[in-house]
């Protein structure tokens, strides 16, 4: 089972159809421990970081979502803000602790850029990875004002470029963020998302 956090910041209909074809089970949980069963768990999210943090810790997700990625080991994916949330913090309207689930923290674009990166950009792979298997380097949608400095470079999958190298898609072990909306990106996005089903099945197979 595939298990879509709802914490309020996310819009989850358009993910929810896009996983709905692809053969696991999905279930939006707003309940913190209805995680325990998940297989495989996404954390969407649109908004300002502050706001999405004081949302996960008034609801009671942090622990939960810490517990089942560092201990269970159960793949974790954040999208666009939900990727920002996994890092150390952002510095968005003042700066703001995040997950700390990866090292690094989210800046805002430079002024002499337009604001928001908004729309499709291509990606640009760093190296193989299993995430990325079967995926090709096409075109995807974006729509953000931050971008996240990651301080482990081995951590980054994908960049892509506005005004220089953006990170896109970062992974560890388990842990991965894919700044821009998979749902909403197509070819690229789909088989990107098959792979993140692909490794929660591996993982129940395995196990």
């Amino acid at each position: 089972m595939i298990a879509i956090i709802d914490y309020g910041m996310g819009n989850l209909y358009s993910l929810s159809r896009a996983l709905d074809p692809m053969g696991s089970s999905v279930q939006v949980i707003s309940d913190p421990q209805e995680i325990q069963q998940a297989d495989g768990v996404i954390l969407p999210g649109i908004g300002a970081f502050g706001s999405g943090m004081k949302a996960l810790k008034e609801q009671g997700w942090v622990d939960v979502i810490k517990e089942v990625a560092l201990k269970r080991e159960t793949p974790l994916l954040g999208i666009c803000l939900g990727m920002q949330l996994l890092f150390s913090g952002s510095e968005e309207h003042g700066y703001h602790q995040g997950l700390n689930l990866f090292a690094g923290h989210a800046v805002r674009f430079k002024e002499d850029q337009q604001i928001p990166h908004m729309g499709w950009n291509g990606l640009r792979f760093k190296g193989p990875h299993r995430l990325l298997q079967g995926v090709g380097e096409g075109r995807v949608y974006f729509a953000h004002s931050y971008h996240v400095l990651a301080d482990n470079p081995e951590d980054v999958l994908a960049v892509t470029n506005y005004g220089g190298p953006v990170t896109a898609i970062v992974g560890r072990n388990n842990l991965f963020g894919m700044q821009f909306h998979p749902g909403k990106s197509g070819e690229t996005g789909r088989r990107l998302l098959e792979r993140f089903v692909a490794l929660c099945e591996e993982r129940v197979t395995v196990g």
